[in-house]
Order: C-alpha cells, then sequence, then structure tokens
C-alpha cells in the first residue's frame, strides 16, 4: 500500500500574498521555538528586537535572521506582471518591520503567541480598549485612541516604526496579539503614496468593526476594501 503525499500548496499570486505567507511563515517558526523555550529561537528574538526601527538590512547581527531568504526566493516564483509591479525595497522594509515589531511583541510571552492570523491593527487597539474599561466597549479610552490616530497620522517610515513600536508595547503588557502577516502587506501598500491611504482605511474599519462586534476574540476576516493596485 502507498501512500500519497499532500500537494504542496500554490505559490502566492501577488506581492501582498507574498509577504503575508512569508512573514506568517516565518514567526510561526520562531513562536513555535521562543514558547517551547529554544536556546537558538531566544537568542534570535533577542538580536530581532535590537533592530525595530533601523532599515532593513543595515543591521549585519540580523543577516539571515529575518526571514529574507524565504521572501527573495518566492519573488521568483510571482507571475511575471507582479514580478514587475514589485518595488523590491519596499517590501524588505515592510518585512523587517513587522517581523523585529514581532519580537518585541512576543518578548516574555511563553504562555501564548503574539502572532495570531485574523487579527489587524485596529481590532488589537479595540481589544486594547476593551482591557482598559474592565471588559466593556461603551466608552472610547481616549489615550488609546489618540496613540492609534498618531499611527495613521505618520508622514515618514521612521514616524511610522516609532508609534507602531508605542503600539507594539502596549498590546505585549495586554497579552493582545496581532496578525503580522496581514500587518507586514499593509506596511508595503502603507509605502506607497497612491495606497496609502487604501491602508488607513483598512485599520479605520478594523477598529469599528472590532468595536461594533465587541468580538473578544479575532474578528473574521471581511471582504476586502476597493484598493488601489500596489505599484
Amino acid at each position: 500500500m502507498t501512500t500519497s503525499e499532500s500537494p504542496a500548496p500554490p505559490p502566492p499570486a501577488t506581492v501582498r500574498d507574498l509577504l503575508r505567507a512569508t512573514v506568517d511563515q516565518h514567526v510561526r517558526r520562531l513562536q513555535r521555538g521562543y514558547r517551547n523555550d529554544e536556546a537558538t529561537a531566544v537568542a534570535t528574538l533577542a538580536r530581532l528586537r535590537r533592530g525595530v526601527g533601523r532599515p532593513a538590512l543595515t543591521v549585519p547581527d540580523l543577516l539571515g535572521l529575518t526571514g529574507m531568504e524565504r521572501l527573495i526566493e518566492g519573488v521568483d516564483e510571482l507571475p511575471d506582471d507582479e514580478r514587475r509591479r514589485l518595488n523590491p525595497e519596499h517590501a524588505e522594509e515592510a518585512l523587517h518591520l513587522a517581523v523585529t515589531l514581532w519580537a518585541l511583541h512576543q518578548q516574555s510571552h511563553r504562555d501564548g503567541g503574539m502572532h495570531l492570523h485574523g487579527r489587524g491593527l485596529g481590532a488589537a487597539v479595540r481589544a486594547l480598549m476593551r482591557n482598559a474599561s474592565g471588559g466593556g466597549d461603551t466608552e472610547l479610552d481616549e489615550p488609546l485612541r489618540r496613540r492609534f490616530v498618531r499611527v495613521s497620522t505618520a508622514a515618514s517610515p521612521d514616524d511610522l516604526a516609532r508609534r507602531l513600536r508605542e503600539i507594539v508595547l502596549l498590546l505585549r503588557r495586554d497579552s493582545v496579539p496581532l496578525d503580522y502577516g496581514l500587518l507586514a502587506e499593509q506596511l508595503y501598500r502603507w509605502q506607497t503614496p497612491a495606497t496609502r491611504a487604501d491602508v488607513h482605511r483598512a485599520w479605520g474599519r478594523d477598529f469599528h468593526l472590532a468595536g461594533a462586534r465587541g468580538a473578544k476574540g479575532p474578528a473574521p476576516a471581511g471582504p476586502p476594501a476597493q484598493e488601489t493596485p500596489a505599484a
């Protein structure tokens, strides 16, 4: 009797799909090792945390640790039109920031993974507000709301990284997870002026949907908004 192997999943069809899958797979592997207290994973996260806010590929100590090879390999499998539209520097920066922010978020959390598929930035901030209000969701926490607004008004990649770091530290404090694969593909689009407003709308919609549902877990992914294709 022979057993057949499961077919390999199809390669990502878009740059956005590739970024999301690359970060998801890389972070899940590191997260599993960190939660199992594997020495290599623990050391890797400590090094990754030092890269938050630094430009991609400028910290020699992080070479080979962020999952960049997986991204490069995946680019070769993209359709020709997607490869032509790819902005390599934007993809590198998005992956680097997402992975290093996750490493900061995961610090000292052995009992749960801080990367969780399906919870966007807006929903995570809404969960913080529920924690601040003792589980209710009837009033907005104004200091948290202002921090969230500051993320959407960031005028430069440095500002964005700094303001996201502030949010992530609060998420870490309250053990509120976030989908870092989703964040990576949003960070990629944020760097293109023509699609930045789409990212802001996605964050805002996520925030309001989570508030309307009053959900305690990650909100299910809804249909994507009409978005301008990323360059």
